[in-house]
């Protein structure tokens, strides 16, 4: 803190200020650059002072929006995305984007307007119990209820938000403290004796881990999004190296782990590589780092690394042992951990043979689909944006068939260029999350890849987009239905199309037009190349419409119930 800002702080500890000052005042001790928000009743207070605060608000057109940019920003800025939200509906409406942070450890700091305390229990105007609400899908959650608390409560609030295993705080203030006055004391040390994370693993754990690679002939890595979240991809990749060990992702763990590496198999899970899969299915040896064994990863557990030790690295103690028994639990940051096994500096085991089967795997069975010019293969799709931004663009998806098309074809180099709605699979997600992704890093460039039904349910937040005149591309890969809901009522009940197929589309470039944005449609392969290249040749936003071939389906893929080695669709 410099010494302006800590002059600054001593004066307004002598003054008395408002509840509503002293969140302004706070945001700024915590270098807060932009907060999403939509204003109400309950926050009129706060929203005054920000009047004239000079910190950057950006205004969404729904408080789903809101979040959902929050999140975008946090994952690719690196720090807490800040909402303020006001009471009843306004609180309501980030539910989803609450649950959707908790569950892929996203940090965020969320003010939620609250009815006055006397009121509180009432059912007053615009009143919900919004801490009983969100209890269950936040880290922590607070209702001040003494304006001498607040200073403290933000405190501890970005402290909790921020450190091991990241994750939403919410703070409820009552209309009444956003007013009230008392002297603001941003000096004191977070103490909660209670919340301690482990940060250094433990030194026997990585011994027995050093000792199992050594003893390993068919070792693999599960690398999920603790990796990125710890900033630990440098150290992955010198792990990987050292110990010749190949590496899986996770669909959030994408660009951990450099997707042009020899050792790199792909993605696992429902929509995983051949190669990952049975990586997972035959090795001896998993080390997991920072991912969750979550169901869509292991598919049937009987059958997920049958032949495996398992070790996991995760900060979150709670999550080692909690879906695959483990036996070497190692609790830690994955940064830490990682800097202690390549300080080890053990020796690997007799792993040639395996190589050897992963290159045959790879060379049998890549991620293949039968192309078309007369019509658009997303598949093709991908690869096109891929070789267009040189793999170099911050990517933002919405959840679907769009989805797993991307994050098998767009090959991931780098960290933080992944965005997308995991363990929630939150339709609306992609188009409000690359705002708050291009407001991270304004330099970049920023592609929205979201479906035509997705799409339509924040839609809405063009019109940010062209207020703020952000540079992203909306791609929308529009085959007229809720994609991947058609293809598991094509597959698994009997073609029976019970509301999935949408052929009574909006005119989206029409939609464009009436937000101000640029739009272009594409129904060939021929025009998608031309108009891809016009839309990334200008530095403003562009919507495009690529009507892509309607029955394509994602391949390969694990049936609910099957083993990861029961792909389907693995060759032509």
């Amino acid at each position: 803190m410099t010494t302006n800002m800590k002059v600054e702080e001593k004066r307004l500890q002598k003054t008395k200020i408002s509840g509503a000052s002293m969140l302004i005042e706070a945001l700024k001790a915590e270098k807060v650059e932009v907060i999403f928000g939509y204003p109400g009743g309950a926050v009129l207070p706060i929203y005054d002072k920000l009047y004239d605060s000079g910190v950057f608000h950006v205004l969404t057109r729904h408080e789903q929006g809101a979040i959902h940019a929050a999140e975008g920003y946090a994952r690719i800025a690196g720090k807490p995305g800040v909402v303020i939200a006001t009471s009843g509906p306004g609180a309501t409406n980030i539910v989803t984007g609450l649950t959707d942070a908790m569950i892929d450890s996203i940090p965020l700091v969320v003010f939620t307007g609250q009815v006055a305390s006397h009121v509180i229990g009432s059912d007053a105007f615009q009143e919900a119990d919004v801490v009983g609400i969100t209890m269950p899908i936040t880290k922590h959650n607070y209702q001040v209820r003494d304006i001498n608390e607040l200073p403290k409560i933000i405190k501890e609030a970005f402290h909790i938000a921020t450190t091991g295993r990241p994750g939403p705080v919410l703070i409820d203030i009552p209309k009444d403290i956003t007013v009230c006055e008392a002297e603001f004391d941003y000096e004191q040390e977070v103490k909660l004796p209670g919340y301690q994370p482990t940060i250094r693993p433990n030194h026997l754990q990585i011994r027995k881990l050093v000792e199992a690679v050594s003893q390993a002939k068919k070792p693999v890595i599960l690398a999920g999004a603790g990796v990125l979240h710890a900033n630990a991809a440098d150290e992955l990749k010198q792990y990987a190296e050292q110990q010749h060990i190949p590496v899986i992702h996770t669909l959030l763990g994408l660009g951990g782990f450099p997707a042009d590496h020899p050792l790199f198999l792909g993605m696992a899970g429902m929509h995983g590589t051949y190669t990952a899969n049975m990586a997972l299915y035959e090795c001896d040896l998993l080390i997991n780092i920072g991912a969750r064994f979550d169901d869509r990863v292991t598919g049937n557990l009987k059958y997920f690394a049958p032949k495996a030790t398992v070790a996991h690295i995760d900060i979150d103690p709670a999550e080692i042992g909690k879906n695959v028994p483990t036996q070497i639990p190692v609790v830690g940051d994955a940064k830490e951990a990682l800097k202690e096994l390549i300080h080890q500096e053990g020796r690997p085991g007799d792993t040639a043979a395996w190589h050897e089967q992963l290159k045959k795997w790879k060379q049998e069975y890549p991620l293949v689909y039968k192309n078309d010019t007369s019509t658009i293969k997303p598949q093709k799709l991908i690869e096109l944006l891929y070789e267009l931004t040189g793999g170099e663009a911050i990517v933002t998806t919405d959840v679907g068939q769009h989805q797993m098309w991307a994050a098998q074809y767009y090959k991931f180099t780098k960290p933080h260029r992944w965005v997308t709605s995991g363990g929630l699979g939150t339709m609306g997600f992609g188009l409000p999350a690359a705002i708050g992704a291009q407001l991270a890093e304004p330099k970049a460039t920023v592609v929205s890849i979201v479906g035509d039904a997705g799409f339509q349910m924040t839609l809405q937040e063009l019109s940010v987009i062209h207020e703020l005149n952000l540079p992203i591309k909306v791609v929308i890969v529009n085959n007229q239905s809720l994609g991947m809901v058609r293809q598991w009522q094509e597959l698994f009940y009997e073609k029976r199309y019970s509301h999935s197929l949408i052929p009574n589309q909006p005119d989206f470039i029409k939609l464009a037009e009436a937000y101000n944005i640029k739009g272009f449609r594409a129904k060939n392969e021929e025009e998608a190349v031309r108009v891809l290249k016009e839309a990334f040749s200008t530095n403003e936003p562009v919507l495009l419409d690529f009507h892509v071939t309607a029955d394509e389906n994602v391949y390969p893929m694990v049936a609910p119930g099957k083993g990861l080695h029961e792909m389907v669709g693995v060759k032509l």
